[in-house]
């Protein structure tokens, strides 16, 4: 069992104690002392929390489930049911956007986004293809929207998928496969084809790999790598190098982050980097995190932007799976359990510190 998955099956333990009617002053004790000791721990039980008092299903999921227990992760869902929702519009405001019903049959990941997200935006082309040996076979401009996400098939037999608000231009030739990353963060099963290594160029620096599962993301001041199978190379300008270069191998479960200043490189497992790129589910991942980085992670996706109104508020921690699509859920869930006061300005929500 994962840490989150132990997390949360202790915050509905407590969710489930504290409903008894022999919950005493120890009992209040103890639970305290477990919401102090990490704020997973507190941003778990409160998710919980606003999610089933607001779904009003307490009686629902508790039958035939025994005291303390949970039920499995598969029988959680990340939406309301639609009839609910229409019927009851303060209910999709669930701050987890959880919703207790049986997950229904799904596509697989490989099958595309097309049944999640009614507005993908079509790819641009902006090339053709040449018959020549020597001319590129695929030339091409892909972008997806904020809000969105876009899976992109390449005539290589790769896949690429674009998280909200990234473009990418695609060179692929008969003997090189070139990916420039303008903009964004986008997801790659690459093909593997030893003859044509596939190579993502971001500001310089080029991840270069045959045939894996990886994801590259460009930022302001750097860039992600996260490998979820395989091996890829990242080659980094280098003046101390003899050639000018600097090689790091990684392998799947690895996670580089690198800016102007400095190269972290974290070495874990597939699962572990899987759970890093919980955008493909439509799902935010905050382990410890500033809520500075946690609520940019939010406006790459969402019409409304979360903005820090002061320097103080900007550096609380913050932890939990979210639903990206619901980020007055998240602001909501702050000022519960945060020194957080928010102030709705238009398509803005500005954060504040408040004792």
């Amino acid at each position: 069992m994962g840490e989150s998955e132990h997390i949360e099956r202790e915050a509905a333990a407590w969710l489930a104690r504290r409903d008894r009617a022999d919950w005493s002053t120890r009992d209040q004790r103890a639970f305290a002392a477990w919401c102090d000791a990490a704020t997973a721990h507190r941003v778990a039980y409160l998710r919980l929390d606003a999610a089933w008092s607001g779904a009003d299903r307490l009686k629902a999921v508790g039958a035939g489930v025994a005291t303390g227990e949970m039920p499995a992760r598969d029988d959680w869902n990340w939406s309301r049911p639609a009839d609910i929702q229409a019927h009851d519009p303060a209910s999709a405001l669930n701050p987890a956007g959880l919703a207790f019903a049986r997950r229904p049959a799904t596509a697989s990941r490989s099958g595309g986004w097309r049944f999640a997200f009614a507005g993908c935006v079509v790819a641009c082309a902006v090339g053709a293809f040449a018959l020549l040996q020597d001319e590129h076979v695929e030339q091409r401009t892909y972008r997806s929207a904020a809000g969105t996400l876009e899976e992109v098939p390449l005539a290589d037999g790769s896949r690429a998928t674009l998280s909200g608000d990234s473009l990418v231009n695609v060179a692929l030739s008969r003997h090189e496969r070139d990916i420039d990353l303008q903009r964004g963060e986008a997801f790659f099963a690459v093909a593997k084809d030893a003859s044509r290594p596939f190579v993502v160029h971001v500001d310089g620096r080029e991840v270069v790999a045959v045939g894996t599962r990886f994801a590259v993301r460009r930022d302001s001041d750097g860039l992600r790598v996260v490998v979820t199978e395989g091996l890829v190379r990242l080659e980094s300008p280098d003046p101390r190098a003899p050639d000018g270069q600097s090689t790091t191998f990684l392998p799947a479960g690895s996670v580089a982050e690198i800016d102007a200043a400095s190269t972290s490189l974290r070495f874990g497992t597939p699962a572990e980097a899987e759970r890093a790129l919980s955008w493909r589910s439509g799902v935010l991942a905050f382990r410890d995190t500033p809520l500075a980085a946690a609520a940019a992670e939010f406006n790459r996706y969402g019409a409304k932007r979360i903005v820090m109104g002061d320097a103080q508020v900007a550096t609380l921690r913050v932890g939990g799976n979210f639903n990206w699509t619901n980020a007055d859920g998240f602001v909501r869930l702050l000022e519960q359990g945060f020194p957080v006061r928010a102030e709705h300005e238009g398509d803005r929500i500005v954060l504040h510190y408040h004792e």
